[in-house]
């Protein structure tokens, strides 16, 4: 198990890894398509885990041919998400004992989320865990999505320690490739939106939990 001790800092992806918030997407992705009279695919939340907010809004544009601009599809996501954000999402299990801990072992923490920043903003105040954090950085301030390390890296860089000497938490394959290309240690965090693959996390991943508390017995 992780041995604490040896951790200098501490980088958190924010959907299905520190907040329970997935579940979510589906019921907006569905609302949005009814908008358009478009049926959901069953592969859509497959085909755009890990992209940035950007390159989502780009995919829905292109692959049904929304007439909205990308500007008009990111608005109206972040409108439809924000007051589930704040009213609806809550921590993972065992996250706040597990941030408490860390501070009081005087970890940094920061977050990298493919997220957009209002989105992101509602639920970390929602929550109340701000006074957490050193960084917080989304996916608006980088081009690439995850599996692409470049969120992570910057992360670790403003918060002046070594990738070697961050721990991740991911909830998606895509994520813990991230981590994993970064050249950090990655903890995979299990989350029933990404069940399925949970085989290929264990893989890819140095750890797994199932709740943050597991970390602090």
């Amino acid at each position: 198990m992780i041995d604490l001790n040896k951790i200098k800092a501490c980088i958190f992806d924010l959907d299905g890894t520190l907040v329970d918030s997935m579940w979510m997407w589906h019921a907006i992705d569905e609302e949005y398509m009814q908008k358009f009279s478009i049926p959901l695919p069953e592969d859509l939340q497959w085909c755009i885990s890990g992209m940035s907010l950007d390159e989502t809004a780009v995919y829905f544009k292109n692959r049904f041919r929304i007439s909205d601009s990308l500007s008009k599809i990111k608005s109206d996501w972040e409108e439809m998400s924000v007051e589930k954000y704040r009213n609806e999402v809550g921590l993972k299990p065992g996250a706040g004992e597990f941030l408490a801990e860390c501070q009081r072992r005087e970890i940094r923490m920061g977050i990298a989320t493919s997220n957009g920043k209002k989105m992101a903003d509602a639920v970390i105040d929602s929550l109340q865990i701000r006074n957490y954090f050193d960084v917080i950085l989304t996916s608006h301030e980088f081009p690439k999505g995850k599996s692409s390390p470049d969120i992570y890296l910057k992360v670790s860089s403003e918060l002046g320690i070594s990738p070697q000497d961050c721990l991740v938490f991911e909830d998606i394959p895509t994520g813990i490739l991230a981590g994993k290309n970064a050249g950090m240690t990655v903890c995979a965090v299990e989350d029933d939106f990404s069940e399925g693959c949970r085989k290929e996390k264990e893989a890819l991943s140095d750890y797994m939990i199932k709740d943050y508390g597991e970390l602090i017995r």
